[in-house]
C-alpha cells in the first residue's frame, strides 16, 4: 500500500496498537476519491459549463428513470447509484432525529461552529481548504452553504428522493469531485505527501465528526434527547454520507461506531499545522458575518465567545496548538447547561415564550445559511483557486 508521508508518524503506529484493521483502513482510503463522481466530472469539464450545470439539474428535476437524452454514460452511471437507496435506509426513522435538531438547535449551533468545524480543520483537512482558498477568499459563502446543507438535510421531507437535503448532499459530491479534479491537476498539491485530495478518508472521517462528534458536544453544551432520536440523527447523516459519495468500507455504522473511527482517524492524522491554524481561526473570526453581524465592536465581542466556548469543547491542549487566545472556560459549559434546562422549562410551562424563543432561534439559523434565489444551482468550480473561479 502507498502510503502518504504526512501518515508516517507516531500517531498512526498508535492507532494500530489501538485499532489496527481501522487504522490500516483509514490509511488506504486516503488514496481512494470517488471513482463514479471523478469519472463523471472529467466528462462533464470537457462540456462548457452552463451545459454541464443544465445536464446536472435535468437529472436533479425530473422522477428518477427518465434520463436527458444523449448523456454520457459516466454520468447516467453516477445518477443510478445516487437514486439506488441502500438497504439499510428507514425513511420514516428519520423523524425522530428532525424533532430533536430543532429542539436543540442552539446546541446544534454552538456544537458545529465551535466544536466539530475547527476539530475538522485541525487534520489534513484543512490542505485542500487552505490551497483553493475556499475559507480565505470566499469563507463567508461557503460556510453559509455548509450551514444551509445541515438545517435542508434536517427539514421534513429533505431526504426524499428530490427533496431539498437530498439535492445538496449530492451536490457535494460532485463539488468534492470536481475540486479533487482540479487539485489533482494543480501543482500546488502534494499527493505523495498528503494522499489523494478530498479523500475517503476524510470524508468519511468528516461525516462521524458532524454526527457522532457533534452528538457528543451537544451533550456537554446541555441537549436533550433519547436513545432513539440520537440513532434517527446518526441515520439522517449516515444517509447524507451515502449521497455525498463515501463508500460503505468507510462509512460509520451507529454512534458509537463512528465515535471509534473518528477518534482513530484523528491518531493517524498529523499533528495541526499552519494550515489548520489559518482557517481554524478564519472559522471562528468569519462567525460574526456568517450570522449577519457588520459592526466590528460587537462582532469582535462575539468571536471572542466563541473562542471561549470553542476552547471549553476541544479542550486547551488542541486550543492552544491552533494559536487560540488564552482565556479561561470556567463555568462556560455549566451556562449552557443551565440555559437548556431553562428552554425546557419554558417548553413545557411557558409555551408561548418558548414559541417566541424558538423563532428567533429558528431565524438565526436560517440568518446563517445561503440561499440563492434562483435556488438550488448545480454551477462547479472552474478554478483550482477560489478567487479565479466563477461563482457557483
Amino acid at each position: 500500500m502507498t502510503t502518504p508521508t504526512d501518515y508516517d508518524n507516531p500517531g498512526y503506529a498508535r492507532a494500530c496498537a489501538l485499532e489496527p484493521e481501522m487504522a490500516e483502513n483509514y490509511l488506504a482510503h486516503t488514496m481512494i476519491g470517488d471513482p463514479l463522481a471523478d469519472a463523471a466530472v472529467e466528462v462533464l469539464s470537457a462540456m462548457k459549463r452552463s451545459e454541464s450545470a443544465q445536464l446536472i439539474s435535468a437529472y436533479m428535476t425530473v422522477p428518477d428513470g427518465n434520463d436527458p437524452p444523449d448523456a454520457p454514460e459516466e454520468v447516467h452511471a453516477l445518477f443510478e447509484d445516487a437514486f439506488t437507496p441502500p438497504d439499510w435506509l428507514d425513511p420514516s426513522a428519520l423523524t425522530a432525529g428532525i424533532h430533536m435538531f430543532h429542539r436543540n438547535r442552539k446546541m446544534v449551533v454552538a456544537g458545529m461552529l465551535a466544536g466539530v468545524l475547527v476539530e475538522g480543520f485541525s487534520t489534513n483537512i484543512s490542505e485542500s481548504f487552505f490551497v483553493t482558498g475556499r475559507l480565505r477568499d470566499q469563507g463567508v459563502r461557503r460556510l453559509q452553504q455548509n450551514n444551509r446543507h445541515m438545517v435542508e438535510i434536517f427539514l421534513p421531507g429533505g431526504m426524499l428522493p428530490h427533496g431539498d437535503g437530498w439535492r445538496l448532499s449530492f451536490r457535494i459530491r460532485l463539488v468534492h469531485a470536481q475540486v479533487r479534479y482540479l487539485l489533482k491537476n494543480s501543482e500546488d498539491w502534494d499527493e505523495d505527501a498528503l494522499g489523494v485530495p478530498l479523500s475517503a478518508a476524510h470524508c468519511g472521517y468528516a461525516i462521524t465528526a458532524f454526527s457522532a462528534r457533534l452528538l457528543k458536544h451537544m451533550r456537554s453544551l446541555g441537549a436533550a434527547f433519547s436513545v432513539e432520536e440520537a440513532a434517527s440523527f446518526m441515520a439522517t447523516w449516515r444517509y447524507s454520507g451515502l449521497l455525498m459519495g463515501i463508500p460503505d468500507s468507510i462509512l460509520f455504522q451507529g454512534e458509537q461506531d463512528a465515535l471509534k473511527l473518528y477518534e482513530v482517524g484523528t491518531m493517524c492524522e498529523p499533528e495541526p499545522g499552519a494550515a489548520s491554524v489559518v482557517l481554524a481561526n478564519s472559522l471562528v473570526n468569519s462567525a460574526p458575518l456568517v450570522v449577519g453581524i457588520n459592526d466590528s465592536a460587537e462582532g469582535q465581542k462575539l468571536s471572542q465567545y466563541v473562542y471561549k466556548v470553542s476552547r471549553a469543547l476541544i479542550g486547551d491542549t488542541l486550543a492552544n496548538q491552533l494559536n487560540y487566545p488564552k482565556q479561561s472556560t470556567f463555568g462556560v459549559l455549566p451556562w449552557f447547561r443551565v440555559q437548556a434546562k431553562y428552554d425546557r422549562f419554558t417548553s413545557r410551562f411557558l409555551p408561548k415564550i418558548a414559541r417566541k424563543s424558538n423563532v428567533s432561534n429558528f431565524t438565526t439559523l436560517l440568518s446563517g445559511s445561503w440561499f440563492h434565489d434562483e435556488g438550488i444551482t448545480y454551477h462547479l468550480p472552474d478554478h483550482v483557486y477560489a478567487e479565479k473561479s466563477s461563482e457557483w
